[in-house]
């Protein structure tokens, strides 16, 4: 089957859960946060849930799988822990659940973030995965990074990427 025959046969709807996962914001002075939400929405999608919870690997994980269960969800979506402080512990916790690798993604993201950050892309560890059909991606803190991912990668082909993540 053609990639676009798979494109074509990717589920319409989706829904998002958004996990900001910081130590010094609040939702209230989460732009990451808003960005997401916004253009998600913007192009069709809902956002069911939006949280914000510290840098606890226990209280990452204990979200994450509760979001994984919630039936009205296809996407979760992490803003925040993937850099290189020993506080950035989003990567760890959440490698560790997912079942599939999406390598692309995070190869990607750092690809498309040189070109407008430099060398000081290589220090992202975007990433995504697959667990029980969900989709998990996980994004840097800062806005614009927020914002490259979900208008150049996440909004392209994440209909494409669930179908895949289904089967």
């Amino acid at each position: 089957m053609s990639y676009f025959k798979h494109k074509e046969e990717a589920p319409k709807n989706l829904s998002f859960a958004i996990v900001t996962i910081s130590d010094s914001r609040t939702l209230e002075t989460d732009e990451s946060g808003n960005t997401a939400s916004k253009i998600l929405v913007s192009n069709g999608y809902d956002v069911i849930e939006r949280v914000l919870i510290p840098n606890d690997a226990n209280k990452i994980r204990k979200k994450i799988s509760e979001l994984v269960k919630d039936k009205r969800i296809d996407v979760i979506i992490t803003i925040g822990g993937t850099g290189l402080s020993k506080r950035d512990l989003t990567v760890e916790t959440v490698s560790k659940m997912v079942e599939k690798k999406i390598n692309g993604f995070g190869e990607l993201f750092r690809a498309i973030s040189y070109n407008e950050i430099g060398a000081s892309a290589m220090l992202s560890r975007a990433f995504g995965g697959v667990v029980s059909g969900k989709i998990i991606l996980c994004l840097p803190g800062s806005q614009n990074a927020v914002e490259l991912a979900i208008r150049k990668l996440i909004i392209p082909e994440i209909r494409h990427i669930v179908r895949e993540a289904r089967r």
